[in-house]
């Protein structure tokens, strides 16, 4: 039965890639976060392609930042970025640790060790190193936190499904059975909702970033000119001149602010870790939530050390 299950997953993934790859090109999000989509849909199949069109995938022409700002669209976005991000390099590690046939406890490390080096040195620093102005080594100080809470309940979920499932399927140890991407495949799923919480609490203290909008500076313009021909027009309409410029100047203001949440480059998104920095939360928190990620992934470690079948 779990053949027919992995057949019918592996060919739904591949539908799922092709439309996410496809279709997220015209969708007015910032690039890493498009890789993000698409190596997550590479895992998490057609729920990854659900999960696209669900939180980023633009409804209509000029909606994506409305779209995009409801609260827990942008945790979904922030999960999805830390899930691939942070996901590849596991199953990367759980790939070279099978066929080395390591022991338990370097597996989990080197898991771990790519996980977080893959997720925190390029998915995080380096692809968003212009919110901290192009400074790199910003952006390593600035991404650390967030990274190491959320890689740590990443890591739980996927422990537990994939080092107590692997053992019970014949074969699915080796990175040539179906049946080893199947089982990371799901592990990351579940990762992925494991993760969700802790992203929430990340996002709502300015902690990480969520979904961005950026669009094309000529379209941005457009859009511009567009929202300006509404004001003069809602003005003269009115028929009164004062009114119509105060009108006019306020739309313009407004447009303006709403322009200055997005960027006109390809590689800047709608947030920036400067202005996130004000409403961070006391240290007293950032230790709490610091230890409750550690404890948990330690609980993790300790239940699949113990409990789960060795190899």
């Amino acid at each position: 039965m779990l053949d027919g299950v992995m057949l019918l997953w592996f060919i739904l993934t591949g539908l799922s890639v092709a439309y996410v790859a496809i279709d997220i090109l015209t969708t007015p999000e910032a690039t890493v976060m498009k890789w993000g989509f698409v190596i997550l849909t590479c895992f998490a199949g057609p729920l990854g392609a659900f999960f696209y069109v669900l939180g980023c995938r633009e409804p209509l022409p000029g909606t994506h930042e409305a779209y995009v700002s409801a609260r827990w669209r942008q945790v979904l976005g922030s999960t999805m970025h830390c899930a691939a991000g942070d996901g590849l390099g596991i199953v990367v590690g759980a790939a070279i640790g099978s066929m080395l046939d390591l022991g338990m406890a370097v597996d989990i490390a080197l898991e771990y060790g790519l996980g977080f080096g893959f997720g925190w040195l390029f998915f995080q620093a380096f692809a968003m190193r212009d919110m901290a102005g192009g400074d790199y080594l910003k952006s390593l100080r600035m991404t650390f936190i967030p990274e190491f809470f959320s890689m740590n309940i990443l890591m739980v979920g996927m422990l537990i499904v994939s080092k107590f499932w692997m053992p019970a399927v014949e074969g699915a140890g080796a990175p040539s059975s179906p049946a080893f991407w199947f089982i990371m495949s799901i592990a990351l799923v579940a990762g992925f909702l494991c993760a969700y919480p802790m992203n929430w609490w990340l996002v709502t203290r300015h902690l990480k970033h969520g979904m961005m909008t950026v669009r094309p500076k000529k379209q941005d313009d457009a859009m511009t000119g567009m929202a300006d021909m509404a004001d003069m027009n809602g003005g003269e309409h009115a028929g009164h001149d004062m009114h119509a410029g105060h009108e006019q100047h306020a739309g313009h203001d407004m447009h303006a602010g709403h322009a200055g949440m997005q960027h006109g480059g390809d590689e800047h998104g709608g947030h920036d870790m400067a202005a996130m920095a004000p409403n961070r939360p006391s240290s007293a928190a950032l230790l709490g939530m610091g230890a409750l990620s550690v404890v948990l992934l330690a609980v993790a470690v300790g239940i699949v050390m113990i409990y789960a079948p060795q190899g």
